[in-house]
């Protein structure tokens, strides 16, 4: 059974960091692009960031761009989402998901496989 956790989310303050972490099993990711998402109260479900099946290309929402940044370690068959300078607005429950359809790569509802979501509050 294919799964992907997501841990690392919590309660921090504005201007804070947070290390999110998707761990990946029933099968090996290192062969497709993965990818974060975000759903905050009341709204859509939203692109975050996106990495290559080797890691080398990135992309990321305008509205983190520059304060997240996306990685992957094939040989844990994880990937993580490193973001500083947290905002209010940052405030969402975050899901992994991986093996995007290509070329969809911003849109989740191309994405095969989903974690289960890791909050994240960003307190002013």
């Amino acid at each position: 059974q294919v799964q992907l956790v997501e841990s690392g989310g919590g309660l921090v303050q504005a201007g804070g960091s947070l290390r999110l972490s998707c761990a990946a099993s029933g099968r090996t990711f290192s062969s497709v692009a993965m990818g974060w998402f975000r759903q905050a109260p009341g709204k859509e479900r939203e692109f975050v960031a996106t990495i290559s099946y080797s890691g080398e290309r990135t992309y990321y929402a305008d509205s983190v761009k520059g304060r997240f940044t996306i990685s992957r370690d094939n040989a844990k068959n994880t990937q993580y989402l490193q973001m500083n300078s947290l905002k209010p607005e940052d405030t969402a429950v975050y899901y992994c998901a991986a093996d995007p359809v290509p070329p969809h790569l911003l849109r989740s509802n191309k994405y095969n496989y989903w974690g289960q979501g890791t909050q994240v509050t960003v307190s002013s």
